[in-house]
């Protein structure tokens, strides 16, 4: 798999005003110098987006639940409170540390979790997943293309989670599993201030990427006539 072939076919699918996916991954390198976050650390992505590469650990990230769902530190003891009876995410306190037992997140074995947009990268190698911001029309190409060569049911998924939970405990749980689900996300109220009203995210786990890295200019994404009236309208926008 190749970067730059990979962009080509992107643009080639969504058109050149596309925003380009961001790729994320452990590492014991620093990708980018990255100063401490308080509250959500997807406030970092204004500057990802803006070809800046970040670089979070338990240090930079100021949310308790960001460090647990990145795998930096254990549950905080009063994430399950303030998830519950703050946020009013879940109707008890028990629902969330059931959900956490469930969920079964990985600890982190790297010191830095590192996201770059794709163009800042120049491999695939060792990556976790691909992160794409999506419009509904990008949204709605990116869930068709997932479910190409996957018959399966839950070829695409979105299941209950913060940003980073859906984002990237999720991308490295499958990862673990070599699994072929993939992500629609940003569902999450506290997540969703720092991106556009218009914007959710889609990931894709890298073993299911390198899949359907292959099978991009296969598909409807090419050369049919439904797709290119909406490749039409995600160019003017």
């Amino acid at each position: 798999m190749e970067i730059k072939q990979f962009i080509e076919n992107y643009k080639g699918a969504f058109s050149e005003s596309a925003e380009l996916p961001i790729l994320f991954w452990y590492s014991d390198l620093e990708a980018g110098k990255t100063e401490k976050i308080n509250g959500c650390f997807f406030q970092c992505m204004k500057d990802v987006r803006a070809g800046i590469s970040v670089s979070l650990n338990a240090e930079v990230i100021g949310c308790g639940g960001g460090k647990f769902y990145t795998g930096f530190t254990n549950l905080p003891e009063y994430v399950p409170t303030f998830v519950s009876l703050k946020e009013k995410y879940k109707k008890t306190p028990k629902m969330v540390t059931d959900f956490v037992t469930q969920l079964d997140r990985p600890r982190a074995t790297k010191k830095y979790l590192n996201f770059a947009r794709i163009d800042k990268v120049e491999s695939f190698d060792d990556k976790d997943g691909i992160l794409f911001l999506a419009t509904p029309d990008v949204l709605s190409g990116l869930a068709t293309w997932a479910s190409f060569d996957n018959n399966s049911e839950d070829a695409v998924v979105s299941l209950f989670g913060s940003g980073c939970c859906t984002a990237v405990t999720y991308a490295v749980l499958e990862k673990n599993k070599n699994s072929r689900r993939t992500f629609i996300g940003f569902f999450d109220p506290s997540v969703r201030p720092h991106f556009e009203a218009n914007i959710l995210s889609f990931m894709i786990p890298m073993p299911r990427f390198r899949e359907m890295y292959d099978t991009m200019t296969e598909c409807f994404l090419f050369d049919t006539r439904a797709w290119s009236k909406i490749k039409e309208r995600i160019s003017s926008q």
